[in-house]
This record gives C-alpha cells, structure tokens and sequence, in this order.
C-alpha cells in the first residue's frame, strides 16, 4: 500500500523556480559527448524492465468506453476500477513488471489536482469529479501486485481537436476550481497538428508544465515520470504559428530551429532538477521517436531514413542521454528486422552506443500495436502470428547489456485476437 506524501505548495514552487535556468544557445550542430550533470543512479543489478503503456488519451486502453456514464457515478467508479485491476491482474501474469500510466493525456488530470482540471476521459466532462483518484488507486493496485508504475504525461498538448464543441467544453470550465489553462492562459495556446497545444517557446509554458511535474511528484509515491515523444508536433497543414514568440525569445540563435530545440532543452533540464529536487529516488524518462538523427544529416546519427526527433521535433534526445539529464530513455523502435528504411537491430544497437558511456538507462519501445496487422511493407508482424519477429526483438534486447528492458505499446493490443500467439509467447517467456 502506497502511502501520500503531503508537500507544501511554497515547497513545490520554491523547487520548480530553483530548477529554472537559462542556458547559453547551441554553438554547433553535433552534439559533443559532455559531463553529466547529476548522473543517473544505475543499478547493475536492477531487475530489466518489462513494460507496457497504458493509454487513457481517448480511452484508448482505459477507462472502458462503456463506463462513461455520469447518470450512474457509483456504477462508474465500480466498472473503471474493476476494469484496471482486471488488466493489473493480467499483466502480472504475463510478468509485466512496470506500468507506464498516462496521467496526463492532455491539459486534463486523471489525479486530484490544484493546476488541471479532472480528465473528461473519466466522466465525458471535462472538470467533473470521478468520484476517486485514479493515479491513487492504480498506485495502490500496482504496488500491492509489485508492480512499479511511472506517471507519463503528454505535456504541450492542449486537446486532441479543434472542434467548436471542444472549445465550448474548455471555455466552460472557467468558473471550475481549478479552470483549464486554455482559459487562463490563451495567448499560450496554439494550433499545431489539428490539436491545441502550449507554445513551447514560452518560459511561462515550461514553468507551468515543471508545476505540474512537481505537484505529482510531491504528492504521490510514483516510480518515475515520463514524457512522450509530442514536443514540438506539427503536421504539413497545422504548423505551430511561433514566429511571435520567435521574435520576442529568439534573439541570439542561428535559426529558428536552434531555438526551438533549445526550448525542448530548458524543459527537460528544469523538470530533471526539479525531479531530483523534490524525490532523487523518482526515475525521470523521455520516450521519443526512435531515430534521433539520420547519418545522410549527420555523422553521428544512425544508418537509417526515417522522421528525426532531432530535426522533426526538435528534441536533441541524444544531448539528453549524454548530460546525464535521463534516468532512462524509451525510443520507440517500431519497425522490424527487415524495414531498411529503418531496421529495428540497427537502432538497437546505435541506442546501446549513446548509453554506453553514460549512466542513463536504456528501454525500447516495441510495437506490440503491429503484430498481426497486416502490411505491405512489414509484412513480418504475421508471419507465424508474428512471434517470430518478436522474439528476434527480444533476444537482441537480452544480448545487448545497455539494454536494461523493453516497454509494449500499447496495453489493449494484449487483449486482441491478432496478438493471441505473441501473447502466449510472451507469457512463455516472460511470465512466473
């Protein structure tokens, strides 16, 4: 049973203004191999981890659809939580060890929070009381089955649409305690990728998100915190419109992009030194897109031709990993042996590269969501239900000694029928 660590607010806030800083803008390109600034507490003999990500982002994974139902609150309460020790219970079976449980799907908060509203994911309402905590409860859940469980939260995204039925939700909560920073803050918002998100370019954005970090840290017995991949998020239609924030905060950089990755810079070293802060033991994690860099760009990057964090995202995940920020890193390698635009073995192995020197741990995200669904050019997922490419995965994973675990994307996909031999597989392998 987890027990509430009670924090001051001044304590939280205090923490979060210590851990801002400003640092000088980018002098090349290539990322050099510096000194870690507070090394990650790597234990050699730390069980690898077996992970799975549990997406609440429109009740992909959980809470069931069907429990949305805000006429029947205590029917509610009842089938959400029984639905999550019912996947609990299953991945203990399976030999799942950590739970990356998405607490922050959006500008919404799936715990009882003083800065976001509650998640209409829970209620079909946005700021409306689920009855329970759910962090709380899946802690409790978790840790009673040994499970470790590391709050991921998404943390520029806003909404998942623009819709004028959105807007009307979040305008409505400007009379909730707390209102939604859409609200409160709109000339932080912008639109990027047909979504709603927080300039990243804005100090004050990145003070808020570090709040936000700092209030879950504070206040529950979490294992670790960890953001996705969605920085900097746009698509060829939905540019983020940044150039005002660019003019007012870009003075002294080469381009705008140097600037915006020295944006992803700040956050990730003002939520680090908060982490660290608040509780030293709370591991600290970024899971970005699998190819930091490719070497047709630069000849530090890896053998491949696929979307670059670094240049897509503008996350230099690599820096991270050698300036000791990450406790761990989860690039998503969601591709097969065989795709040569970008082979899984390959980014394995340049991942294991980048750790090598450092004390920053090394998971790999795998794409359970892909087994069994056919495909043109990866057609490997269904061959023999895909347990073979699986098990190749894993096997380099156990071989490679910098990789210390792999995580599954994403949790439903465990319970589907095109996943049924990979599972068992799994279970064989994995499970007590």
């Amino acid at each position: 049973m987890t027990r509430k660590v009670k924090t001051s607010g001044a304590f939280v806030i205090a923490a979060m203004l210590l851990a801002s800083c400003s640092s000088k803008p980018p002098v090349s390109l290539v990322t050099p191999v510096t000194k870690q600034t507070h090394p990650a507490s790597r234990s050699q003999n730390q069980e690898p981890v077996r992970g799975v990500w549990l997406a609440t982002v429109s009740r992909l994974d959980w809470p069931p659809v069907a429990s949305v139902n805000p006429n029947n609150a205590s029917t509610r309460v009842s089938q959400q939580q029984q639905a999550l020790k019912n996947k609990l219970d299953n991945l203990k079976s399976l030999g799942i060890n950590t739970v990356f449980f998405q607490i922050k799907p959006d500008a919404t908060a799936l715990w009882q929070s003083k800065i976001l509203p509650w998640s209409d994911v829970l209620t079909g309402k946005i700021g409306e009381d689920p009855g329970y905590d759910p962090l709380q409860f899946m802690l409790d859940e978790a840790h009673k089955r040994g499970i470790k469980v590391h709050a991921w939260l998404n943390p520029y995204r806003v909404s998942t649409n623009t819709k004028p039925s959105t807007v009307a939700e979040l305008n409505n909560t400007l009379s909730d305690q707390p209102p939604s920073v859409f609200v409160l803050h709109r000339d932080w918002i912008r639109t990027s990728g047909d979504r709603y998100v927080l300039d990243p370019g804005i100090p004050e954005v990145r003070d808020w998100i570090t709040s936000v970090v700092a209030e879950v840290v504070s206040r529950y017995d979490v294992d670790g915190v960890q953001f996705d991949d969605y920085f900097y998020t746009e698509s060829p239609g939905s540019f983020i419109n940044d150039n005002p924030t660019f003019q007012k905060y870009g003075q002294g950089f080469d381009s705008k992009a140097d600037w915006r990755r020295h944006n992803t810079q700040q956050l990730i070293e003002q939520v680090s030194r908060t982490i660290k802060q608040l509780k030293p033991g709370v591991e600290f994690g970024v899971s970005p897109a699998g190819v930091w860099r490719n070497r047709s760009f630069d000849p530090a990057g890896s053998d491949t031709r696929g979307a670059a964090a670094y240049d897509e995202s503008f996350a230099d995940t690599r820096k991270w990993v050698q300036q000791g920020l990450l406790d761990y890193i989860a690039p998503q390698l969601y591709w097969p042996f065989a795709r040569d635009a970008a082979r899984y073995d390959v980014l394995a192995k340049w991942w294991a590269d980048v750790v090598k020197p450092t004390n920053t741990r090394l998971y790999i995200g795998v794409a359970l969501y892909k087994v069994g669904e056919p495909s043109r050019k990866e057609p490997d997922w269904t061959v023999n239900g895909g347990v073979p490419e699986l098990k190749k995965q894993l096997d380099l994973n156990e071989s490679l000694p910098q990789i210390s675990g792999t995580i599954l994307f994403r949790e439903n996909n465990l319970n589907q029928p095109q996943t049924r031999e990979a599972v068992s597989y799994l279970k064989n392998r994995w499970g007590s």
